[in-house]
């Protein structure tokens, strides 16, 4: 089901506006290349990836099994028209479907396509449903979190959190229209919160309570109103908010999170109770779900990128790790620590040490020696081990390819192509370990070949076949290793498909003005002087 949107175009840009704000092109840097009397070297700094909207790379669950609607197909109303039921979802129609992915999909056209649940027609059996969001992966938000919901928004919510890629959860924000009677708790909203209780869980009946109008829809966990508690309102005073996220003990973590949970109570009832004569008017809708935050790097990568759809941090100052949660190795005298805000305005990088022989070298662990070339002004590795090369043995020799499932630190991240000498056109491979192949090959190594293609090799590789299962023999000839058909008496041509004429004078297709074949004509030869013998 389709719908027109009414959202506003100025919306999402005041959307990312509000997220470049809040990274204020702070920290986006990890190390610059220094001169001094000792000679040139790198200055490290604490960095961060830059904030996004995560719902790009989510992955979406929902369950009990059987909670999205559409299978079977049944028909649904809406709280602005209850008696008007024409409107069906049914998931074997792409124009009546409403799977869990449209809560993630990006919006074209002006249409709004959103997720859907099965209709109350259990009532008073609980309506439940749980929406798990993934990234496998450790983040920070950085402005509000938005769920957008279709037909009316949940009567009571819970918003939660793991911070242990979904082995254990815990609350992250209540939503009732009546907090006391649906949680035992007061209601609050965040700007009742004061700076030594900003983690405080609350329950709000902000985004819950019916006020009969389609454009309320969104439900938001305030992000920017907790940082404005030390920010200030248009988020200004940065390094205030910097410095409390070092020194506030559990901030930083309250603002972490691997998972989200939306854990879906109770429908909106369009501010009366339950009206069971017309339980098709009761169920959950959501059309988009924002998630504006960064990768968690602990403040040692500026980039996080998407490896084999798992996000991983680019990571600097001698650190390796999904979050860059320890030392590459190699860089191991001291412990490791995550960077610091502090001392501000640029921090302090905190970077894995090694040995004095290899303070300035950023060689991945596969050297130790570096050396300084003035006249393009680089520090680069020398003697890259493990089959490695590039300025900071980043990079695979020629003949080998990464290993993707390894840390870039790892002594066997560089893996042998073993392109077949024959059936390869060089022996380098791509980037993910396959062969460029001559024609009729195939294969990862380039060591088999394709249907109607034998193997020859000898430097032949993969020879076209003449006569196979596919080009047989024909007239009882017999197919010769592929290459020739072997053919009975008065039978000639590739595939044995022509006849030897012995009528004297020529055969009828000759005096169509024919030419016979060299091969017929030294059979010919042969049986006229074998004839003329016996005569």
């Amino acid at each position: 089901m389709l719908a027109v949107s009414v959202v506003p175009a100025v919306f999402y840009v005041l959307f990312i506006y509000c997220i470049s704000l809040i990274n204020g092109g702070m920290f986006d840097v990890c190390r610059s290349l220094r001169g001094s009397e000792a000679g040139p070297g790198w200055e490290f700094y604490p960095c961060q990836p830059p904030a996004t909207n995560m719902k790009e790379v989510m992955q979406i669950r929902v369950d009990p099994p059987g909670i999205t609607c559409g299978n079977p197909p049944e028909r649904f109303c809406t709280l602005e028209n209850p008696y008007l039921c024409s409107d069906e979802c049914d998931a074997s129609s792409p124009d009546l479907s409403h799977p869990p992915q449209l809560m993630g999909d990006r919006e074209r056209g002006g249409l709004i396509t959103y997720w859907q649940t099965v209709t109350w027609s259990r009532y008073p059996e609980p309506l439940l449903a749980n929406i798990t969001l993934s990234w496998n992966k450790s983040l920070e938000v950085v402005d509000d979190i938005v769920v957008t919901f279709e037909y009316g928004r949940p009567t009571s919510m819970v918003l939660e959190k793991s911070l242990d890629k979904g082995e254990t959860w815990q609350p992250y924000q209540y939503y009732a229209d009546d907090c006391l009677e649906a949680f035992g708790m007061s209601p609050k909203r965040v700007f009742d919160l004061a700076p030594s209780n900003l983690t405080r869980v609350i329950c709000t009946e902000q985004y819950s309570r019916w006020v009969g109008a389609k454009e309320e829809k969104v439900v938001v966990f305030e992000v920017r109103a907790r940082f404005g508690v030390f920010a200030g309102p248009k988020l200004i005073s940065m390094d205030a908010l910097y410095t409390r996220m070092e020194t506030m003990k559990g901030l930083r973590d309250f603002f972490t999170f691997t998972n989200l949970r939306l854990r879906l109570l109770r429908p909106a009832l369009g501010g009366t109770y339950v009206q069971k004569d017309n339980l098709l008017k009761y169920f959950y809708a959501i059309s988009n779900i924002d998630v504006p935050a960064r990768c968690k790097c602990n403040l040692h990568a500026s980039q996080c990128l998407l490896r084999d759809a798992t996000l991983q941090c680019d990571c600097d100052h001698n650190t390796s790790g999904q979050d860059c949660q320890r030392c590459s190795q190699g860089f191991k005298s001291r412990s490791w620590r995550p960077g610091s805000y502090l001392p501000l305005p640029r921090g302090t990088a905190n970077t894995c040490e090694a040995a004095e022989t290899a303070v300035n070298c950023e060689c991945n662990g596969h050297s130790n020696r570096c050396s300084y070339i003035d006249f393009i002004n680089v520090v680069t590795c020398v003697s890259c081990k493990h089959n490695t090369r590039g300025q900071n043995c980043q990079y695979c020799r020629l003949g080998y390819y990464r290993n993707a499932s390894l840390q870039l630190d790892d002594d066997n991240i560089c893996v042998e192509c073993l392109c077949d000498v024959d059936g390869s056109v060089s022996p380098h491979c791509s980037d993910f370990g396959v062969c460029q192949c001559k024609d009729g090959a195939t294969g990862r190594r380039c060591d088999s070949c394709l249907p109607g293609y034998t193997w020859r090799g000898g430097g032949a590789s993969c020879t076209a076949n003449v006569c196979d299962e596919r080009l047989l023999c024909q007239n009882g000839g017999t197919c010769q290793d592929f290459q020739r058909c072997v053919c009975p008496d008065r039978f000639t041509g590739a595939l044995c498909e022509k006849k030897v004429c012995l009528k004297k004078g020529g055969c009828p297709e000759d005096a169509a003005g024919s030419v016979p074949s060299l091969t017929s004509q030294l059979y010919l030869l042969t049986l006229s002087l074998t004839l003329s013998t016996f005569c």
